[in-house]
């Protein structure tokens, strides 16, 4: 098989709930406590060592090619070749991590995005050395191959590979044909990395002046501050300086957009699939069904989306919602912030549901910067967890502003961090990395249980009203938005395989379209303003392709699972924490059915709805009491 590398097995919190960050209040990182920064030296000690591991995995790559022809001779054979991959997939990853972790906390400096450059050139290579290794397998039985792993209990980690494998060989190709497929890896990336160079780096920021008379640059750390601003007249002059900015470029990021779309579409016709979401979806043995289902339900529950619209403008009080409106805090005077130390006590508390192995891990991770915690000029915006392997402690990007959201974004990225170190703990180094379907169930599981205990200790209505509303707003965010963006993707890549031009006008038309819709623009639910059509080119997401609606399907597992652990079942907890603990050792929909959510079902939806709307029904008693 290929070199398989778990690069950054990264979960990046969508703009949903960015950091709302200042440039201005910004430290540098040499301002910044130790504590609060990461340890990258747990990886390797310098940039030095980094060089040296590198070369030393060159050549010890050099190596694979010499299996050719003998993969399928023995089990001996077999268990050698796949030995000597996981070592060098394991090394691989370490190699891209610290290059990549280097250069996120300083996106300016050039000198790490050219290290991962390098090693992107180097996994090309490495993936055409082990091109012949899939082909060269299927070639033989598949009886013969399950007889090598009867008959030697090392190869037992790579069965569940191995079974898949043969269940995708219609979509396998020939040796020179996957040579072929391995070297397109370097130039179908482009797009992806001239968007994320672009908009991070050297996309043009446009200036105001807000309503005190302040000058400021709307850059993305910005705009995520403003749009949560109490000030409506600053929140609309960020929005339109912002979006009209992003309208200026609609070509530009149309063509990158759409290159990454063609790229899904050369694969998925390559490998002989239906569809680029057949493509995406089959590797782990998912229904198109599934996602199609979410679109529908989703849509079938639109009615709850506008009741939530309601509210909002309710509580804002104001004639007509806007889009700029959304982010807006909901109640006046209430100051809903903690520092980051009181956020990990916050944090600690409200997981201790999940039992004290688990606390103590979390500890262990705010304790021995596993994190790192605050905004600095330069840094990558938004946050993620990145898994690592059992040898190595996982990481954890935040860009922490003493927000309520913030907390719950650190709860979120340490269910991340807990799932990779449960399952790096249990399972050997082949079954560790957990299908990315699953990925946000952990995270969104704990969300609830901070939610759930933050909401219990607090009386007053305000703050009730203020804390239903945030936890309100990640319905809004995680479960429509993101379905949202699901059917976008799906419509985009269906107009691309039926052979219709995707220029910026036509992504920005379709875009509208589906904003319209969700946001009841057209009965009255949330006004919105023409140069919103280019929100889709903000998304990073789209260009990893068809990730975005598993944030929707794991928000309804996570809810679901929830809701048993939080009764008290303690079948329900050691059926939670096995299915943190598995890793990859069977497909995703059968971990969930295990962990007790079947996603072949209407049952995890049907159970989020339910609860958004108990939250909905809180809100309006606590509304018409006032």
């Amino acid at each position: 098989m290929q070199i398989k590398l778990k690069l950054r097995t990264i979960n990046i919190l969508l703009v949903i709930i960015l950091l709302h960050a200042s440039v201005t209040a910004q430290k540098s990182r040499e301002e910044i406590a130790d504590k609060y920064k990461w340890n990258l030296t747990d990886i390797y000690k310098s940039d030095e060592d980094w060089t040296k591991a590198k070369d030393a995995l060159a050549a010890k790559a050099a190596g694979l090619e010499k299996f050719k022809g003998t993969l399928t001779r023995s089990a001996a054979d077999l268990k050698k070749y796949l030995l000597l991959n996981s070592e060098i997939g394991k090394e691989a990853s370490r190699l891209y991590s610290y290059a990549s972790f280097n250069s996120d906390l300083d996106t300016r400096n050039m000198k790490y995005n050219a290290m991962k450059q390098e090693l992107q050139q180097m996994f090309s290579e490495l993936g055409t050395k082990t091109a012949f290794a899939e082909p060269e397998i299927l070639s033989a039985e598949q009886s013969r191959i399950e007889g090598f792993i009867k008959s030697d209990p090392e190869l037992a980690p790579y069965k569940m590979g191995l079974d898949n494998l043969f269940r995708l060989k219609k979509h396998s190709l020939s040796e020179p044909e996957e040579r072929l497929m391995a070297l397109s890896s370097l130039v179908t990336g482009v797009s992806s990395e001239v968007y994320n160079t672009y908009s991070n780096a050297e996309m043009p920021s446009p200036e105001v002046t807000l309503s005190n008379g302040e000058k400021i640059a709307v850059t993305q750390a910005v705009y995520n501050m403003y749009r949560a601003s109490s000030n409506r007249a600053d929140r609309e002059l960020v929005f339109k300086a912002f979006w009209d900015n992003w309208e200026k470029y609609k070509g530009t990021y149309g063509e990158m957009l759409y290159g990454t779309v063609k790229k899904d579409v050369f694969y998925s016709r390559a490998r002989h699939y239906e569809s680029s979401l057949e493509a995406s979806l089959y590797p782990n043995n998912i229904p198109t069904t599934v996602y199609k289902s979410l679109i529908d339900n989703v849509n079938r529950n639109l009615p709850a989306f506008h009741r939530y619209l309601s509210i909002k403008k309710r509580m804002l009080g104001v004639d007509t919602l806007k889009y700029s409106d959304l982010y807006a805090p909901v109640v006046k005077d209430i100051d809903l912030k903690y520092t980051y130390d009181e956020a990990a006590a916050l944090v600690l508390e409200a997981l201790k549901p999940l039992g004290t192995e688990y606390v103590s891990t979390v500890r262990k991770a705010i304790d021995s910067r596993w994190i790192d915690v605050y905004p600095t000029p330069g840094k990558q915006f938004g946050a993620y967890s990145s898994g690592m392997d059992r040898d190595l402690h996982p990481y954890i990007l935040l860009n922490y502003t003493d927000l309520y959201s913030d907390v719950s974004t650190m709860a979120h990225e340490l269910g991340h961090t807990m799932q990779s170190y449960l399952s790096n703990k249990t399972q050997p180094y082949p079954l560790a990395d957990y299908p990315i379907f699953v990925a946000e169930v952990a995270s969104t599981f704990n969300e609830v249980l901070l939610f759930d205990n933050m909401i219990k200790k607090v009386k007053d209505d305000n703050t009730r009203l203020s804390m239903l509303m945030t936890w309100l707003d990640v319905f809004k965010g995680t479960l429509f938005r993101q379905t949202q963006f699901a059917e976008f993707e799906l419509r985009i890549h269906e107009a691309v395989e039926s052979g219709k031009p995707l220029t910026g006008d036509e992504i920005s038309a379709l875009y509208m379209d589906i904003l319209k819709k969700y946001y009841g623009a057209e009965k009255g639910f949330c006004a919105l303003d023409k140069n919103l059509e280019m929100e889709w080119a903000f998304i990073p997401h789209f260009y990893r392709g068809y990730y975005v609606y598993q944030y929707s399907t794991s928000f309804t597992a996570s809810i679901a699972l929830a809701e048993k652990v939080k009764s008290g079942d303690r079948e329900a907890l050691n059926k939670y924490i096995s299915f943190l603990s598995a890793g990859g050792s069977d497909y995703p929909i059968e971990l969930l059915k295990k962990a007790g959510a079947d996603m072949t079902s209407n049952e995890p939806f049907d159970m989020t709805i339910v609860f958004m709307n108990r939250v909905m029904d809180e809100i309006e008693k606590i509304l018409n009491k006032k």
